[in-house]
């Protein structure tokens, strides 16, 4: 069975989850903590992404991102094989670090309440696996963002607190927000109702994102159209991404044939491409004259290596 397409586009939010291999740490110590978030501060450098909420636990870790460009999948295969490799290397390991494919849902952002129920998920994390019990403060967990919520001095660049304290109706960030915010996490500590909305699969948000995502992706089809119907229409969209990439780079029809197979025009439009559409590689090595799948895939990993 083929694996859920990656839905990206401007601006979209997630939920980002990753757990080790056969569950195993990823995270033997604070050393590893620390050069995480360090890899995960270079992929927002070279991404754009802004992160609202982050949660690290022994053996898995959370992110609440917000990526201004549709590049998810390109930036989590940055970071977590670049994290991989450092880890190995720091303990003399080697072989696959993270188990499976990451888990992302996405957050439905036209209305107020979803990536806050997304962000107090993930914060509230260590209260979930009783590592914060009892009396003890949600901020005595060092390894997650909600401390530098309640501590400017303790924010990275990369972490955005803006958003998620708007939500929570605090639009100013001061030491009476913070309070209230801390208030609030207290609150929903006690009575996690809402939590039950992180459970709904691929999406956290209203009955009508799913029709509102296509019509935003530009498929008219809804949950129950036919595949055959779906194929075409994806196939519409990828043609008409590469017909405006060929525009954009002032190149005809023609040049695609003419030109070099690994042109860095036509690299370019298949990167974008298997990013945005779930069009195979021998479709796009097709369409713009690459030659063979594997060609296409010797490409695209070696500019993404580069990143």
């Amino acid at each position: 069975m083929a694996r859920p397409l990656r839905i990206q586009y401007i601006g979209a939010r997630y939920h980002v989850m990753s757990r080790g291999d056969r569950r195993e740490a990823i995270f033997c110590d604070d050393a590893d903590r620390v050069e995480f978030l360090r890899t995960l501060g270079q992929a927002c450098l070279k991404t754009g992404w802004q992160v609202h909420a982050y949660c690290l636990m022994s053996n898995h870790f959370h992110l609440v991102v917000e990526t201004p460009q549709p590049n998810l999948a390109v930036g989590m295969k940055w970071l977590l094989g670049t994290y991989t490799q450092r880890f190995n290397r720091r303990h003399r390991h080697w072989g696959h670090l993270f188990g499976g494919r990451y888990k992302a849902q996405l957050i439905d952002g036209r209305k107020r309440g979803y990536l806050r129920c997304a962000c107090d998920y993930v914060h509230l994390n260590p209260v979930r696996a009783r590592i914060v019990s009892g009396k003890k403060k949600l901020d005595s967990y060092r390894w997650s963002s909600y401390p530098a919520y309640r501590q400017p001095k303790l924010r990275p660049p990369w972490l955005r607190v803006g958003r998620l304290l708007g939500e929570h109706g605090l639009e100013r960030d001061t030491a009476a927000t913070r309070r209230e915010f801390e208030r609030r996490m207290k609150q929903a500590r006690l009575e996690p109702g809402e939590q039950e909305l992180m459970r709904g699969g691929w999406k956290i948000g209203a009955e009508d994102f799913r029709d509102w995502l296509a019509d935003k992706l530009g498929r008219r089809g809804r949950k129950d159209e036919r595949a055959s119907e779906r194929r075409e229409t994806d196939a519409a969209l990828a043609e008409r991404m590469v017909n405006e990439a060929l525009a954009k780079a002032r190149w005809r029809e023609i040049d695609l044939a003419t030109q070099p197979k690994g042109h860095h025009v036509k690299v370019k439009i298949a990167r974008q491409l298997r990013g945005q559409t779930p069009m195979s590689r021998q479709w796009i090595a097709d369409r713009l004259s690459m030659g063979s799948a594997s060609y296409v895939s010797n490409l695209l990993a070696s500019v993404d290596s580069k990143l």
